[in-house]
């Protein structure tokens, strides 16, 4: 039983900004900001295995190949494999002439220069420094007051300007973040940027980048955009001041809190591709750029790709793209519903190209990403994978997995052809009962046992029921699918292998379901097995011998 206590009173709702003459809600945008990729910092750090140097090199390429002007490519003084890697990009010449790349660092003297050594012979650079500056972190992590917080800021600030005076032959650009903006009483913001800045000196044609992070996105996006236009209307310098954000999506709303920033007067972006970051993510520049794109504004980006380099970065930061990510997901441009699929067809036997695009339930046209609009209900020869999953799913109660949905829907298809017209749910779910789930009268689980023998390997016992009699199989092992399947290669002397694996709960309660999809190699064929059971071992072994039953009789 759960004993955790729900309690909404312990927690308590952020102050609204008292601004009796707001201006950012008449604002509308026309134009993309500046932006600022942190995929190779913020969004690596987050990363159960960060990339390796070869990886962050092919993310860098993708990232200029994008358009990117700004990169954010490491924490040099945090890590040798940091700092190497921006040496690399300098050595070996990988930086185009029109990108600048940016590195952070704390506001600590001896951080600052290593920081500085790392960008040694650099045309030109962004250096990011930060320090903490919440009431929370004033308090309980570093024990300071105010003007103790200042003090750290200023003397880092010092720090960047007298190293960046030792290399004069580099195009220096400073960039200041007071972390935990949002959590950060408005007044004490502005006071310490002000600070930061005048030891910096910024001037119109040299400004400073002013970062402005929802650290950890505390409140609904209309607050953040109003401490965004209360601080630049307190700001010094302001016409020498890049105003930047950097939202989190804690509450979910990365995307919208920068959207209203940017109507507030920020003019610079940081964010990931995928929103990939801490704990919830950062703001998705993939979403934002096109949600831009879908207003009729150029986002400058290069996106008609983005499909193809999402797969991409996918497969580097080895985090799935969710079906229903918005432009890039799987399914986003599918229809389900039927009065969907109706109202889209004739939408788009209306649409000629050139013209406004107009079409209901598609907020842009899927072909500007290499997309198409999909229908998956009705089931013919032309229908894909998602159609058929759709349909198992609504009628088992489960998601077959991707491998599975691939040799399904082949199946499916085969048949479709042959019959030539639309085929019905019902013999979709039919055919893949028969094909997988059916008994096929040859083996059945009748029980396992299992006996440790070491620390890390077991001896099982098997019976099953092999036509009119009981059989018992022995194997040692780790694992009881493992030692499963060696048993049975020893009882059919042929070498087995289980390829695919997959299991399921059917219904969340006490009188759950499980269910297994299985697929075993035998002699370089594929045979695979599906079979459910209360017990998820039981369900496992039968789906085993489910697919070594489709060898025997092939």
């Amino acid at each position: 039983m759960n004993t955790a206590v729900f309690n909404h009173n312990k927690y308590r709702m952020v102050s609204p900004v008292n601004m009796p003459q707001r201006h950012w809600p008449e604002h509308v945008l026309t134009q993309a900001p500046v932006w600022c990729s942190v995929d190779l910092r913020d969004g690596n750090q987050a990363l159960k295995e960060p990339l390796n140097q070869q990886q962050k090199l092919t993310y860098f390429k993708m990232l200029v190949q994008m358009g990117f002007k700004e990169i954010e490519v490491g924490f040099p003084s945090a890590s040798d494999e940091d700092f190497n890697f921006v040496r690399t990009l300098i050595e070996e010449q990988y930086i185009p002439d029109d990108v600048t790349i940016a590195v952070l660092t704390p506001a600590r003297e001896v951080l600052i220069k290593r920081t500085f050594r790392a960008l040694e012979g650099i045309s030109r650079a962004l250096v990011h420094m930060y320090n903490s500056t919440s009431k929370v972190q004033r308090e309980q992590v570093f024990g300071l007051d105010k003007g103790g917080i200042i003090n750290i800021a200023v003397n880092g600030a010092q720090a960047v300007r007298a190293c960046a005076q030792k290399q004069p032959e580099t195009d220096w650009r400073f960039q200041y973040s007071p972390e935990s903006f949002t959590a950060t009483e408005l007044d004490f913001a502005v006071q310490i940027c002000n600070a930061v800045n005048d030891v910096w000196q910024p001037e119109p044609d040299k400004p400073v980048v002013i970062n402005l992070p929802a650290t950890v996105e505390t409140s609904m996006p209309n607050v953040y955009a109003d401490q965004v236009e209360w601080f630049i209307a307190h700001i010094h310098y302001r016409d020498s001041v890049i105003i930047s954000v950097h939202t989190h999506n804690d509450r979910g709303c990365a995307v919208a809190a920068a959207e209203l920033a940017l109507l507030a007067g920020a003019q610079r972006v940081e964010g990931t591709l995928l929103g990939n970051g801490e704990r919830t993510g950062n703001v998705d520049l993939i979403t934002m750029a096109m949600n831009l794109y879908s207003q009729g504004i150029d986002p400058e980006l290069h996106l008609s790709e983005i499909q193809s380099v999402s797969e991409r970065i996918s497969h580097l930061i080895q985090m799935a793209i969710h079906p229903r990510h918005p432009y890039i997901g799987e399914l986003v441009y599918t229809a389900f519903s039927g009065s969907h699929q109706d109202a889209i067809n004739k939408c788009l036997k209306n649409y000629q190209s050139g013209q406004i695009w107009e079409v209901a339930y598609l907020p842009i046209d899927p072909a500007d990403l290499g997309r198409s609009y999909e229908e998956v209900i009705r089931i013919n020869s032309q229908s894909g994978k998602g159609g058929v999953a759709w349909i198992i799913e609504q009628s088992l109660g489960t998601q077959i997995p991707r491998w599975l949905q691939t040799e399904f829907s082949q199946l499916v298809q085969r048949q479709a052809e042959k019959t030539g017209s639309e085929i019905s749910s019902e013999w979709i779910v039919d055919l893949f009962v028969n094909t997988y789930m059916q008994p096929k009268g040859l083996f059945q689980i009748y029980r396992y046992q299992a006996g440790q023998v070491s620390e890390e390997e077991e001896q099982t016992e098997f019976v099953i029921q092999h036509l009119d009699k009981r059989l018992k199989l022995y194997a040692q092992g780790v694992g009881i699918l493992n030692c499963f399947i060696s048993a049975l290669s020893a009882q059919f002397t042929v070498a087995m292998d289980i390829i695919e694996y997959s299991e399921q709960t059917l219904q969340p309660d006490s009188s759950a379901r499980a269910i297994a999809f299985v697929r075993v190699a035998v002699h370089g064929q594929n045979y695979t097995g599906v079979a459910e059971n209360e017990d998820i071992v039981m369900a496992s072994l039968n789906a085993i011998l489910q697919a070594v039953s489709e060898y025997i009789l092939s």
